[in-house]
């Protein structure tokens, strides 16, 4: 019996049908502050869960505007990115970037 070799591409897709490590991929692709890492990212989730078609019919978008949206050049809308996460069982987080320790109080 032999083993079937999958690509990277394969591989990413279907790690990111879970939606931890969905998560985990697109904070890294946030953290990396490159708009057109974040977007690929985006194509590669919405390629996860079921595709760019699929992706645009639960959101009640037009596949082509989906498409470039999310293409190098795109610059997807707030309220887009939120309705896309939504679609793909995610949601946006906000944190501080550096833990401060409340002041002491003087009595």
């Amino acid at each position: 019996m032999t083993k079937k070799i999958t690509s990277y591409q394969e591989d990413l897709i279907e790690a990111l049908k879970d939606p931890l490590e969905a998560a985990a991929y697109l904070n890294a692709a946030i953290e990396d502050g490159n708009k057109e890492v974040f977007l690929l990212a985006m194509r590669n989730v919405a390629q996860a869960h079921g595709g760019m078609s699929a992706i645009a019919k639960k959101a009640h978008m037009n596949r082509e505007s989906l498409y470039r949206m999310l293409s190098k050049k795109g610059n997807p809308g707030l309220e887009s990115v939120l309705n896309l996460l939504h679609v793909a069982g995610l949601k946006i987080s906000i944190e501080p970037e550096k833990l401060r320790r409340p002041k002491a109080r003087v009595a």
